[in-house]
């Protein structure tokens, strides 16, 4: 319908520049939104607003001239002229029903386009270091990320999915002598333990299953422990294979996979590091001082130098960080988005830097960020802070264990990324209306108690029936899911386009409420054969869409409940 209005008013710009009323060279671009009081249409336009001025008329002066311009279209009721120079448009009710059949005929592709012509976008979420059990920062992370990787494939983008495995630096040292402490028999309290050592009893197990010389798959290889206390390098490895292992069974769990594991250590072994240190020294970008490596990233935007090499040789965490972004543009991908924790802010302004200061072709902005806020845990009202596996915070499989995969999801993704979000235990583990995402599934799950009802009534669905009388959804509650489900592939572009999956999280709530109220206003099963159809037909339209959204945050759509 949007689109529909959208052609309407372009046509009737075109007439007004043809009788003089506008400039010919004036092509704006035309902005049409969802009313949020029905009383005022279901659509409506500013775009009067926006051309007083350069078109030198009164806004609703100009308005008048929009609405006399417009073609007559079967799709549009009525059109109306509100406050200043809005001009309101009502979906004539046959134009709205028509969205069920485009529904039922699309099945599970309703909502999806070919916006993005397949254009390659990568997409890096999640980064974990593999030096524990993946936390709750972590899963909503890997809940935005996963949901934006479907929104970008529903909008026809070629996307790649990949995970940066920081394993290298000082954070894998000190895993490393945690793991032989533990081998060695000590505790955290004891005097011999490393200043900087992991705590969690996770690192008990690594220890244990290291002395044990076990062997542990990773990913596309495999690593067998030495069983050797004193071997650090060779208790390195094993480690950093079997947290490997744990995060991706964490992921798995959460239904999340990744195309692309790149790991930091390759940037060294490959020389890639080396290779930028002097592709940027050669740029004539860089400076030493004090016995450091500097690089000018004040000539890129940045609020201050930043120091590449320290004086001890060892390189900051900025340099690989450059290197392995530089190694996505040589990879062809021209759009590149990372998720990432708020605490990464810092690092966004000195990445771009560095890659200008690399690659003149790569262009400013580039890569995109979305980043998101903390996560609070509480039960009872009270936070949670701890975990028995991790020993320091809560974990990913800590909630998918106390409220499923399908709550934990919802919860991580339907708010902004940049808000800081409160997961209550409590509320995701009821069932009732304040559970968003019970209330989303009770939606669908009540659309297929009425289908079984009508088969057991031996009064089934009969689709030609239905499609020849959907003129009869005319009651206000059924025009208002019309229009709803009408929103959905718009929804999805939008989404996609902001990178904020919360906002089909906030469709499917609106979609669901729609329905529910609809559900309570309106029988269904009644006699007349043409009606009960129609109305079935609208509850299985609406039935699909739920799904489809659902599918895209990557939550399940049960039929029982």
């Amino acid at each position: 319908m949007k689109e529909t209005i959208v052609a309407l008013l372009e046509d009737a710009l075109d007439s007004l520049r043809q009788q003089g009323v506008l400039p010919a060279d004036l092509s704006p671009t035309i902005k049409v939104d969802p009313t949020k009081d029905k009383t005022h249409g279901d659509y409506a336009s500013n775009l009067a607003l926006m051309l007083a001025k350069p078109a030198g008329r009164k806004p609703r002066e100009l308005a008048e001239a929009l609405v006399g311009a417009l073609p007559e279209s079967d799709a549009v009721q009525k059109v109306e002229i509100a406050g200043p120079g809005f001009v309101n448009f009502f979906a004539a009710t046959d134009a709205a029903a028509q969205v069920v059949r485009q529904v039922l005929d699309s099945g599970d592709a309703f909502g999806r386009s070919l916006t993005g012509q397949g254009r390659k976008v990568q997409v890096e979420f999640v980064s974990a270091n593999p030096t524990g059990p993946l936390h709750v920062g972590h899963g909503r992370g890997a809940a935005i990320g996963d949901c934006l990787c479907r929104l970008l494939e529903a909008t026809g983008h070629d996307v790649t999915r990949e995970f940066y495995y920081n394993d290298a630096g000082a954070q894998i040292t000190n895993l490393a002598l945690s793991v032989q402490a533990r081998a060695r028999g000590l505790d955290p309290e004891d005097a011999g333990w490393p200043a900087d050592g992991y705590r969690g009893g996770y690192i008990i197990d690594v220890a244990n299953a290291y002395l044990a010389g076990e062997t542990v798959h990773a990913d596309d290889r495999h690593v067998t422990a030495q069983a050797d206390p004193d071997d650090l390098a060779a208790i390195q490895e094993f480690a950093v294979a079997y947290l490997r292992r744990e995060q991706d069974l964490d992921l798995k769990a959460f239904g999340v996979h990744f195309d692309v594991y790149f790991l930091e250590s390759s940037l060294y072994r490959d020389g890639k590091v080396e290779a930028t240190v002097e592709r940027l020294i050669e740029k004539g970008h860089t400076y030493e001082q004090d016995g450091a490596l500097w690089l000018r990233t004040t000539d890129f935007g940045d609020d201050k130098d930043r120091v590449m090499r320290k004086s001890d040789g060892q390189y900051t965490y900025f340099l690989p960080d450059v290197a392995y972004h530089l190694d996505k543009w040589q990879r062809g991908f021209e759009t590149v988005i990372n998720e990432q924790g708020a605490d990464h802010h810092s690092t966004v302004t000195r990445v771009r830097a560095g890659l200008q200061a690399l690659e003149a072709d790569i262009p400013r902005g580039w890569p995109d960020y979305v980043l998101h806020q903390m996560v609070m845990v509480t039960r009872s009202g009270v936070e949670v802070k701890l975990s028995k596996r991790a020993g320091s915070y809560v974990t990913v499989r800590d909630l998918i264990d106390e409220v499923g995969r399908d709550a934990t999801r919802f919860f991580l993704a339907a708010r902004r990324a940049d808000s800081q979000l409160t997961f209550d235990i409590d509320l995701a583990r009821s069932q009732s209306n304040d559970n968003p995402v019970y209330y989303v599934q009770y939606a669908h799950a009540r659309v297929c108690s009425v289908a079984r009802k009508a088969e057991a009534e031996e009064k089934p669905f009969d689709h030609a029936l239905a499609m020849q009388s959907l003129a009869l959804l005319e009651a206000d509650q059924e025009k208002a899911l019309l229009n709803r489900l009408a929103r959905f592939p718009e929804a999805v572009e939008h989404a996609a386009a902001s990178r904020e999956p919360q906002q089909i999280a906030q469709y499917l709530l609106d979609l669901a409420a729609d329905f529910h109220t609809c559900y309570n206003a309106v029988k269904v099963m009644v006699e007349d054969d043409a009606l009960r159809n129609a109305r079935l037909a609208l509850g299985l339209a609406t039935r699909q869409v739920l799904r489809n959204g659902l599918d895209l945050m990557g939550v399940g759509a049960p039929e029982e409940m």
